[in-house]
């Protein structure tokens, strides 16, 4: 596919993607590297822009420059969005009870405090993309769990193996004792990345995951 047919394979799926107002995003393709660029008004289309280019078969990369312009009738102050924040919050069974804190700033949410799994971090976060006046969303919510560096090792490739979307034997693991967890290796798209991404997250104990996945 030359980068001609990529970017418009972009472009359609953007026009495609209903949660969406592709109309002001700009689209180039160099190699599989595609650059969004433009602006919409919410941060939840940003973020559905980026989803949508990554279902694109033959990208590999993507630089996201889109920018968030909320209309006149859309601005909504840092308290108002703290506190449709917290409801929100409060309000999601996957997220536990007052275990995050919210701060806004110009718009800009940042998330603290402390959980067990990182589904939940990641439940806290999509929730609140999801609100009217935000342009950017911080995630510093830390994972708090200890267990043995082995156990976690195994616990990943054992889930690896299992899932019908990953060629294992393509996929390193390296746990640490911090647990940081590093995976190396290739895969063939976006679809099957996120597939190993999300194993490792199963595991107990993963803090953080530093992730060297080639596309080809």
């Amino acid at each position: 596919m030359n980068n001609n047919e990529l970017r418009q394979n972009v472009i359609d799926e953007l026009e495609f993607e209903p949660s969406l107002d592709a109309a002001n995003i700009g689209v180039t393709a160099e190699s599989g590297v595609v650059t969004l660029t433009g602006h919409v008004t919410s941060f939840f289309q940003k973020m559905s822009a980026e989803r949508a280019a990554w279902r694109v078969k033959g990208v590999k990369a993507i630089a996201q420059e889109i920018e968030v312009r909320l209309p006149g009738d859309r601005q909504v102050g840092d308290d108002e969005i703290a506190r449709r924040a917290v409801n929100i919050l409060a309000w999601d069974d996957a997220v536990p009870k007052d275990a995050i804190k919210v701060r806004v700033a110009s718009g800009w949410v940042t998330l603290s405090g402390n959980v067990t799994w990182n589904y939940q971090r990641n439940a806290a976060e999509y929730q609140v993309r999801k609100l009217s006046g935000v342009v950017g969303v911080i995630n510093n919510i830390e994972l708090v769990q200890q267990v043995r560096v082995a156990d976690v090792r195994q616990r990943i490739v054992s889930a690896l193996k299992r899932n019908v979307e990953v060629e294992a034997d393509r996929i390193r693991i390296d746990v640490r004792e911090n647990g940081v967890v590093k995976v190396d290796g290739v895969v063939d798209d976006w679809d099957e990345r996120q597939a190993v991404e999300r194993a490792v997250w199963s595991a107990p104990g993963v803090h953080s995951v530093d992730a060297h996945l080639r596309i080809i």
